[in-house]
């Protein structure tokens, strides 16, 4: 009998380890903005529901109020690459704030979308030359690659297969002081070790491609598919 209450003693202190532990962790992630993309059609400003107030302004091409397998979101309709004119009406941009930098904390970017096609920037801030660095996700012939770009380096890591395969994925793109990583509907796919080192810019955040464009000598790397919502968080 005492030993059972013994173990009994044991593994509820053990319980109570690993959930003040897991509490831990939770508290110490910060939602710095959640922008859950279900206004209604015709809507031209994208909500924080974060509370921060880091609300977008919605281009007149995109589309809202798209529903499909339960869920409300933007559409972004295929343009040809490298064509002009560009089409700033396909963005959608929240200006620059300090919080939407990652600075040198640890910072994180997770996108749920679905795409047919191959082409295109989904979320970014900054370009591959401004001075500050930058971060974004783009879909390559149907490969995510997350990108950061900081004082100290660039580092990129991708999926191993497509994901242009009409399917709702969500992805998630991470930068901490050890490693840039990525994963998949919650399965970490990509790691590449090593420090980016400080990334802040004065630029703001597009969703659906690049701000700076001409489709002539800069391609604006137009974004064609869904996005159900994006979320930004950091340590």
């Amino acid at each position: 009998m005492r030993c059972r209450r013994s173990l009994a003693v044991l593994m509820a202190a053990v319980t109570v380890l690993v959930s003040t532990a897991s509490t831990a962790r939770a508290a110490s992630a910060r939602l710095i903005a959640r922008w859950d993309m279900n206004e209604w059609s015709g809507s031209r400003i994208m909500r924080d529901s974060s509370g921060h107030g880091l609300n977008g302004r919605i281009g007149g091409e995109v589309g809202t109020g798209v529903s499909g397998n339960g869920s409300r979101g933007y559409r972004f309709g295929r343009l040809e690459p490298d064509t002009p004119p560009a089409r700033p009406g396909h963005l959608v941009t929240v200006r620059d704030n300090t919080d939407l930098d990652p600075g040198t904390r640890d910072f994180v970017v997770t996108v749920r979308f679905r795409t047919t096609y191959q082409f295109g920037n989904i979320i970014q801030k900054g370009q591959a030359t401004v001075p500050g660095g930058n971060y974004k996700m783009q879909i390559p012939n149907g490969v995510v690659q997350c990108f950061f770009r900081g004082a100290s380096r660039l580092m990129r890591v991708q999926t191993p297969r497509r994901l242009n395969d009409g399917r709702w994925h969500t992805v998630r793109c991470s930068r901490s002081r050890s490693s840039v990583a990525l994963s998949v509907d919650g399965r970490t796919v990509a790691r590449s070790k090593g420090w980016t080192g400080k990334i802040a810019n004065s630029w703001p955040v597009t969703i659906g491609g690049k701000t700076a464009c001409d489709q002539i000598d800069v391609g604006c790397d137009y974004y064609a598919g869904d996005i159900d919502w994006i979320q930004l968080n950091t340590r």
